[in-house]
């Protein structure tokens, strides 16, 4: 199993694989696509404002048609067209270099589309909001099926998702089905903390991640001692480097393990392995608010997971695709063999027998989900069955 590829670049491709697995229809797909093949084969840099302006244009016109809808009071048909408008906004928001043209304007059009999408088809979500070094962090919460105080997972994006496509990899649904709340969050170096906060990435990811388990445990319905951490992509550093430093989560997971990002970087400016964005160093630049590369892999210096996972006291998965094309399946089996403190410590690399082998399983995300899901309910008291 690979990619849907449809372009001649790694890059464009992984961005179209994630929206067929979060939502998007095969014939919207290729009305996007169909214009900007020949500005793919110019690399994987240069056409992103042609990307921009197709993907835009999709996503406009569904936001028309939900119009049309609305007025006629049929909001549940509206809701449908204007989620799929948000996640086509997000995907050429995220394909664009920092400041270029059109981003910021398109990043407001996913939060509005979202949030009138979400509320007009009535999904299980609401957007909450902390403060957090006198600023803001948002998330999306989720709250898993059944009654009385449950089990809740604190669920952090990688370098360039945010809470919206967390949202839509189905994760929260399939939690909430196993009796799991689920937050998904915009943690500093991302998504409405990055862009509308200036809030960058830092290699400490407790501190933020103690900030949601403080509001998690003001809730009435919330199990403060049924408490997991889960992240994707670079969420595989942030997620298992938070459970080390707080004591408060009872379980943890990573969807794509991140042992050793710091060392990532060297690879990459080797030009091993693939990016996962266009304008790549700028992007990384403005994520951790450096100046330039020197000042870059200063700050990202410390987002290595030695020496940290031995303080893992809980249960903690690690998975991976055996194909990543960006982060060697060798990281997975080093964070696996240094949790040697972990009651319950497993690895399950994703093979070519089931799917998911690519980069957090972008060719097919369905047993990522289902693997963490399970493995949430297992270790935190929900329902498998």
């Amino acid at each position: 199993m690979a990619l849907f590829e449809f372009f001649p670049n790694y890059v464009w491709n992984l961005s179209v694989s994630i929206a067929m697995e979060s939502g998007a229809k095969i014939g919207e797909i290729v009305d996007m696509c169909a214009p900007i093949r020949d500005a793919a084969a110019r690399g994987e840099d240069t056409g992103t404002a042609a990307f921009l302006a197709e993907w835009v244009k999709m996503a406009d016109k569904l936001a028309d048609l939900a119009e049309q809808d609305e007025a006629k009071g049929r909001l549940f048909s509206a809701g449908d067209k204007l989620k799929r408008a948000a996640l086509y906004y997000q995907m050429a928001e995220r394909m664009q270099g920092h400041g270029h043209p059109g981003r910021t304007q398109t990043y407001a059009k996913v939060l509005d589309a979202f949030d009138r999408g979400t509320r007009f088809a009535g999904d299980n979500v609401e957007r909450v909001e902390i403060a957090y070094q006198g600023k803001a962090l948002s998330a999306l919460w989720t709250r898993g099926e059944g009654d009385g105080p449950r089990p809740a997972v604190v669920y952090c994006n990688g370098l360039d998702s945010t809470k919206e496509l967390l949202f839509f990899s189905w994760l929260p649904h399939a939690l909430a089905k196993r009796g799991i709340s689920t937050l998904c969050v915009d943690q500093p170096g991302t998504g409405e903390a990055l862009r509308l906060h200036g809030l960058p990435a830092a290699p400490e990811s407790e501190h933020w991640a103690s900030a949601w388990v403080d509001w998690l445990e003001t809730q009435p319905d919330v199990d403060a001692g049924a408490l997991g951490m889960t992240g994707i992509s670079l969420g595989g550093y942030y997620a298992p480097r938070a459970v080390a430093f707080e004591p408060r989560f009872a379980s943890g997971a990573v969807w794509g393990a991140n042992h050793d990002w710091a060392d990532v970087q060297q690879k990459r400016m080797r030009r091993e392995g693939e990016n996962p964005v266009p304008h790549y160093w700028s992007h990384v630049w403005w994520v951790f608010g450096a100046t330039d590369q020197d000042d870059f892999l200063a700050k990202s210096k410390g987002m290595t997971l030695e020496g940290v996972l031995d303080r893992i006291t809980v249960p903690f998965l690690i998975t991976h695709g055996e194909g990543d094309r960006q982060i060697a399946l060798d990281y997975a089996h080093r964070s696996h063999a240094q949790l040697t403190n972990s009651p319950r410590a497993e690895l399950k690399v994703f093979t070519a027998r089931e799917g998911g082998v690519e980069h957090v399983g972008a060719d097919n995300m369905s047993f990522g989900r289902e693997y963490i899901a399970d493995w949430f309910a297992e270790t935190l008291g929900g329902r498998t069955s």
